[in-house]
């Protein structure tokens, strides 16, 4: 039976060979398909309209607001967008402190924003009426009006001659550590600063400013130089420290090494 046999020597050469064009047909195709999408991704998509626009950070913003004022369109590309531009532009928004904008190939557009937070309020006179204005971190006005439970839970500062207030005015710069300060102590010692009720800016005949506390608890009238959080928790323990021993004290002075005090009738 082994003589019946007949080998086909074309047949065997030809079998690899029909598998080899098969396997290049693939390969071509499939370069192909690749090639193509490498141009759409790399030399098309680009240059489409955005396909997604994130933003986050501060939801009180209308998403209508944030794309009109970066400057985004229905026709804004990947390789369209200035991102340096965008960010200038939303930081004109009054309560936004800081924007983001990142870009994300081929079509994608992410605006991170991070809110102004208040750490003070003030009464100013605007368009012949009083009016509350909230303050942030830098001194910065960004709130004309707002709830009275937000204004409760905020240290008033007087003593601001403030006219034709608007959002975004700040205030001179060296008011800006003490605000800072505002903030610092708002965050890590939040009773501590709800202590204090009412915190007026004395203004010095040449240059800088002292600062009167009135603690929320007593009637006693507190002069300091500086705030910071060690100050502020001392003072308000030598108030009730010293008041109990003196009750008609009407204002302390601190701004020296030796504390002195006034006694109700004196003028502060």
């Amino acid at each position: 039976m082994a003589g019946d046999y007949t080998f086909d020597e074309k047949a065997a050469c030809d079998a690899p060979g029909r598998l080899e064009k098969i396997l290049k047909a693939v390969i071509v195709i499939a370069f192909l398909v690749l090639a193509g999408k490498m141009v759409w991704l790399m030399g098309i998509t680009p240059f489409r309209p955005l396909s997604r626009v994130d933003v986050s950070g501060y939801a009180g913003i209308p998403m209508e607001q944030v794309l009109a004022t970066a400057g985004i369109t229905a026709l804004s590309s990947y390789f369209s967008v200035n991102t340096r531009q965008m960010e200038q532009a939303l930081m004109t928004i009054p309560v936004i402190q800081s924007a983001r904008v990142f870009r994300h190939f081929p079509d994608r557009l992410q605006i991170v924003l991070e809110d102004r937070r208040p750490v003070a309020a003030a009464l100013v006179n605007s368009g012949g009426r009083t009016v509350p204005v909230l303050f942030d971190s830098e001194g910065v006005i960004f709130q004309i009006g707002g709830d009275s439970e937000a204004l409760a839970r905020l240290v008033v500062v007087s003593g601001l001659v403030i006219e034709n207030p608007f959002p975004g005015m700040r205030l001179p710069a060296m008011f800006s550590p003490f605000f800072g300060q505002l903030e610092r102590i708002g965050t890590y010692s939040p009773q501590l600063l709800s202590a204090v009720s009412e915190i007026r800016i004395n203004p010095k005949p040449f240059s800088g400013f002292d600062l009167v506390l009135y603690p929320a608890h007593s009637r006693v009238r507190v002069r300091i130089h500086e705030l910071n959080e060690d100050r502020l928790r001392y003072t308000l323990l030598m108030v009730d420290v010293l008041e109990a021993r003196e009750p008609g004290i009407e204002s302390i002075d601190f701004r020296s090494s030796m504390a002195s005090y006034i006694l109700r009738g004196a003028s502060f």
